[in-house]
């Protein structure tokens, strides 16, 4: 199972993000989504489970959750846009997976089994920071990720 993690698109979706989330079964977005034209866009490629932003506001931007628990191959993933905001315990809750975005920083890390994983920002670039998205393959119950850049 492929699934593509994108955050932080501010409203633009890069050919390159289309092209690398190709062959996704499903893709996360963890906020800062900016229109629903993106997830629109995604949805041609796979399911979407997006979570708002902070940035994420209109009447548009209500329909999205604050957070999204989806089990994928047997695996339970939290997705939620900014970390400093997390209300639960993922460990008590049988989450494998944090997803989240906000600092515009790719980043995987493991707390207590539990992986914690940012895709970087898909959108606008912001100070010296990468643009990039990320993927999250499950084989034999492994979790294996990687980021593709988008320069």
């Amino acid at each position: 199972m492929i699934i593509g993690v994108i955050s932080d698109t501010h409203g633009l979706i890069r050919d390159q993000a289309l092209k690398a989330l190709q062959g996704s079964d499903v893709i996360f977005h963890a906020g800062d989504v900016g229109s629903p034209e993106i997830i629109k866009t995604l949805e041609e490629i796979a399911p979407v489970y997006a979570v708002r932003g902070n940035t994420d506001r209109g009447i548009w931007a209500q329909s999205l959750s604050m957070t999204q628990m989806v089990d994928m191959g047997r695996k339970t993933f939290y997705v939620i846009h900014d970390l400093e905001t997390l209300g639960i315990d993922p460990a008590s809750a049988g989450v494998d997976v944090v997803i989240y975005g906000h600092s515009h920083i790719p980043k995987a890390e493991r707390h207590r089994g539990i992986l914690y994983f940012n895709p970087g920002s898909a959108g606008p670039r912001r100070f010296r920071l990468p643009v990039c998205l990320g993927k999250i393959k499950i084989a034999e119950e492994q979790l294996n990720t990687e980021w593709i850049d988008l320069k």
